[in-house]
C-alpha cells in the first residue's frame, strides 16, 4: 500500500508491497472448521448474542449457517457496528460505558423479552461467567448456552475450583484457599507462602485483576490494582493469593461436554506469548507436550469438568515447568478467544457444538475421533502501540482496513471493518489472525506472509510486533515461556533492525514510489494536465529520510523499470503500479518483497530548505506528566504544593480496564494538576507539572 500527503516539495511515503498481483490469487481455501450442520435436528428459532465485536460475529455466521435467527444488542456507540448490521435483529442495551451497557442485565434481559429471542449466546467476557445472568434466564424460560449455574459458580471462583480440582485430583498450585481480606493480610500470606505470588482476582480472568508480586510493597500495591480491576471488570473484588511459578509455558485444554455425562478433550493449544498477563500469540498443538503429557492433561481436565457435571465448551489452563509437571490455574466456562486453532486441527465448529448441547443433544464424537490434523496459530492484531510496554491502547479511526483473506489457510475473526472506530471503552483487539498449515513451519510461512497483507491504517496496530515474534529464532525453535517477551526485548520492543541490504531496498523503493507519483501527479486521463509542462524529466536526486538517517538517492526511470543509486550501489526496483491500490506488486533486484515501513522523501531542493527549519525543543519530561494512552482517570493522589519522591504514585489512568500507576520522574513540589477523577484523557494530554 502506498500513501500519500504533499507539502512544501515532499512526501511521506507509507509502504506495503504485495509480493505477488492480486489477481493470482483467486479461488483460494481459507482455513476453517468441517463440520456438517444437519438442517433436521431442530434447535433454537432465535437467539440473542450477548456481546459485541468479533465473538458476536462469530456467533452469527455459525447460526446462519444453522438457519437461526439472530438478535444483536449494543451500545449507542456501538449501532454502526459490523455485529450489529449481520444480525437479523439489534436492540441498544446503553450508553457506552459496559456497565451501562453489556453489563447491564436488566436492559439485556428486556431485549430477550422485547425480541422473543430463546436462547442467549454470552460469547466470552461480559455476562459469559456470570451465575446470577443465567440464573435470571433461566427463570425467564431461555436457554444460555453454557453451562449451568453450579459449573459457572464453582470454575468461576478461583478458590473453590482449586478446592474441587484438588478432591478430583487435578494438580493443583501451592497457595492460600480462601479470600484475602486486605493488603496487610495479603502481605501475611505472601510472606508463609514464599516470595514471588501471583495475586488474582477470583471471579475474573483475561489478564484482568492480576499481580506479580515479589516483596511486601507490591505485594500491597499488588492488592489495591488487582481488587480495583477486578471490580471494573468482574463487578466482584474477591482477590487469592498463590505461588507463583516462574517462567512457565502456559498450555491449555479445550473440554466439550454434554448434559448427558459425556466429556471430551479437544487437545491443547500453546498460549506461552503473554504481555501483562494476556496472550498475544497461540498455537495448536503444542511443540512441548508428547503423546502422554497431552493425554494426562486431557483426562485432568476431563475429570475436572465431570465433577462439576460441565455441559458446554470449556477450557482448563495449566501452567507447565521445564519438567513437563503441570499445574491447574483456572477453568473458563465459556468459549475462548483463541478457540478457532482448536476448530482449525479438529474441523469442530465449537459454537455450533454448544447450540447443540444446550439444546440437549449427545455429543456425535467420542475421544478416539478428536485427531490432531496439522498445525494451526493466532496472532492477536491489536490497536496498541507495541513500542510501549508491549503494548499500550491506541484508538482513531481505520480510515483503511483490509484482511489478507486473498490468502490460502487464513483465516479472520473479526468485528470491524474500514471506518469502524476503536474507542476507549472497549477490548482494543481489531482481529484474530488465523493462519493454517499440514507442519508448523508451513502455518509459520503462511502467517509471516499474512502479516505482511494486512492493510491497517488510522490507528497503531501491533503487527510489527506479532511479525518479530513469528520470525524469531527462539519462536521458531519452540523455546518459549510466559517470559518470552521480556527476555527477548528486555529494553522494550524497537521495531524490526533493518539489515543493510533491506535498509537499500527499502530506500530504493520508497524514491521508485515518489516518481512513480509525481509522474502520475503531472497528468490527467492519460494526458499531460498543462501543455507548457516540461517534457517528463528521466533523472531525479532525492533524499529520503529513514529512522532519523538521511540519504541522497539518484533514481532513473526507463517504462516500469527504476533504477536507484544509493551509496555508489545500485538497486533495480520495477512494477506494474496502481498507486490507488492497498497493495502494490513489487520486484527489487529480480527478487518478489514485502515492506511496511514510514519514511520521508524529499527533492533535493526541499532537503535543503529543511535544514533551515527550526528544530522543536524537547520537552522535559521530568517535570510534567503526560497520558501515554488514551482512557480515563481513576484517582488522583496529589494536589498542588505536594511534595513527591521519585517513583511516588501521581494519579492512575485506566485503559480497557486495565489500570496504569502514573509515577514521579524526579523528587519535587506538586505545581499544578491538570486532571481529576473521572475525567477523560487522551494520549498525551497533561497530567500533572511540577517545579
Amino acid at each position: 500500500m502506498a500513501a500519500y500527503r504533499s507539502a512544501a516539495g515532499f512526501q511521506r511515503v507509507l509502504l506495503a508491497f504485495k509480493h505477488v498481483c492480486l489477481k493470482q490469487r483467486c479461488g483460494v481455501i481459507i482455513c476453517r472448521y468441517s463440520t456438517v450442520y444437519d438442517p433436521n435436528e431442530k434447535t433454537f428459532d432465535k437467539i440473542l448474542i450477548a456481546n459485541r465485536g468479533e465473538i458476536a460475529c462469530r456467533v452469527i455466521k455459525t447460526c446462519k449457517k444453522m438457519g437461526i435467527k439472530t438478535v444483536a444488542v449494543h451500545s449507542d456507540v456501538d449501532s454502526s457496528a459490523v455485529h450489529v448490521k449481520m444480525a437479523d435483529e439489534a436492540v441498544c442495551v446503553g450508553p457506552a460505558p459496559t456497565s451501562k451497557s453489556y453489563l447491564n442485565m436488566d436492559a439485556i434481559m428486556n431485549a430477550v423479552k422485547q425480541t422473543g429471542a430463546q436462547a442467549v449466546h454470552p460469547g466470552y467476557g461480559f455476562l459469559s461467567e456470570n451465575k446470577e445472568f443465567a440464573k435470571r434466564l433461566a427463570a425467564e424460560g431461555v436457554t444460555f448456552i453454557g453451562p449451568d449455574t453450579h459449573a459457572i459458580q464453582a470454575m468461576g471462583d478461583k478458590i473453590e475450583s482449586k478446592l474441587i480440582a484438588k478432591a478430583a485430583k487435578v494438580n493443583t498450585i501451592p497457595g492460600f484457599d480462601g479470600v484475602v481480606k486486605d493488603a496487610e493480610e495479603a502481605v501475611k500470606i505472601a510472606g508463609e507462602i514464599g516470595y514471588p505470588v501471583m495475586i488474582k482476582a477470583s471471579a475474573g480472568g483475561g489478564g484482568k485483576g492480576m499481580r506479580i508480586s515479589w516483596n511486601d510493597e507490591e505485594t500491597r500495591e499488588g492488592f489495591r490494582f488487582s481488587s480495583q480491576e477486578a471490580a471494573s471488570s468482574f463487578g466482584d473484588d474477591r482477590l487469592l493469593i498463590e505461588k507463583f511459578i516462574d517462567n512457565p509455558r502456559h498450555i491449555e485444554i479445550q473440554v466439550l461436554a454434554d448434559k448427558h455425562g459425556n466429556a471430551l478433550w479437544l487437545n491443547e493449544r500453546e498460549c506461552s506469548i503473554q504481555r501483562r498477563n494476556q496472550k498475544v500469540v497461540e498455537e495448536a498443538p503444542s511443540t512441548f507436550l508428547d503423546p502422554d503429557t497431552r493425554r494426562a492433561m486431557g483426562e485432568q481436565a476431563v475429570s475436572l469438568a465431570k465433577a462439576v457435571k460441565y455441559s458446554s465448551a470449556g477450557t482448563v489452563e495449566f501452567l507447565v515447568d521445564s519438567q513437563k509437571n503441570f499445574y491447574f490455574l483456572e477453568m473458563n466456562t465459556r468459549l475462548q478467544v483463541e478457540h478457532p486453532i482448536t476448530e482449525c486441527i479438529t474441523g469442530l465448529d465449537l459454537v455450533h457444538q454448544m447450540i447443540r448441547i444446550a439444546k440437549g443433544y449427545k455429543l456425535q464424537q467420542k475421544q478416539s475421533d478428536i485427531p490432531i490434523n496439522g498445525w494451526a496459530i493466532e496472532s492477536r492484531v491489536y490497536a496498541e502501540d507495541p513500542y510501549k510496554s508491549f503494548g499500550l491502547p491506541s484508538i482513531g479511526r481505520l480510515s483503511q482496513y483490509q484482511e489478507p483473506l486473498n490468502l490460502p489457510n487464513v483465516r479472520v475473526d473479526s468485528g470491524i471493518q474500514e471506518g469502524s472506530d476503536i474507542s476507549i471503552y472497549y477490548d482494543p483487539m481489531i482481529s484474530k489472525l488465523v493462519t493454517y498449515g499440514k507442519t508448523r513451519e508451513e502455518a509459520l510461512k503462511k502467517m509471516e506472509e499474512a502479516l505482511d497483507n494486512y492493510v491497517i491504517r488510522g490507528v497503531t496496530h501491533n503487527i510489527p510486533l506479532l511479525r518479530e515474534i513469528i520470525v524469531h529464532p527462539r519462536f521458531v525453535s519452540g523455546d518459549i515461556s510466559t517470559k518470552f517477551l521480556p527476555e527477548v526485548y528486555p529494553d522494550g520492543f524497537k521495531g524490526h533492525m533493518l539489515t543493510a541490504g533491506e535498509r537499500r531496498e527499502l530506500l530504493a523503493t520508497a524514491a521508485a514510489l515518489y516518481v512513480a507519483a509525481q509522474l502520475r501527479s503531472q497528468k490527467f486521463l492519460g494526458d499531460l494536465r498543462v501543455s507548457i509542462v516540461p517534457a517528463e524529466s528521466r533523472q531525479w536526486e532525492l533524499c529520503v529520510e529513514l529512522d532519523k538517517g538521511v540519504h541522497m538517492l539518484g533514481v532513473s526511470r526507463a517504462g516500469n523499470n527504476y533504477t536507484v543509486e544509493i551509496d555508489g550501489e545500485k538497486v533495480e526496483v520495477s512494477g506494474e503500479w496502481n498507486l490507488a491500490s492497498a497493495l502494490l506488486p513489487i520486484t527489487i533486484n529480480g527478487k518478489h518483497r514485502n515492506l511496511q515501513f514510514k519514511l520521508r522523501v524529499l527533492s533535493k531542493l526541499a532537503a535543503y530548505l529543511s535544514k533551515h527549519m527550526p528544530e522543536k525543543i524537547p520537552e522535559d519530561t521530568s517535570s510534567i506528566l503526560r497520558s501515554p494512552m488514551p482512557g480515563s482517570v481513576v484517582a488522583v493522589s496529589v494536589k498542588p504544593g505536594d511534595n513527591v519522591a521519585e517513583g511516588q504514585e501521581i494519579c492512575v489512568i485506566e485503559a480497557m480496564k486495565m489500570q496504569n500507576s502514573m509515577t514521579a520522574a524526579k523528587t519535587a513540589k506538586v505545581k499544578s494538576v491538570h486532571c481529576k477523577a473521572g475525567d477523560t484523557v487522551g494520549e498525551g494530554d497533561l497530567l500533572v507539572e511540577l517545579e
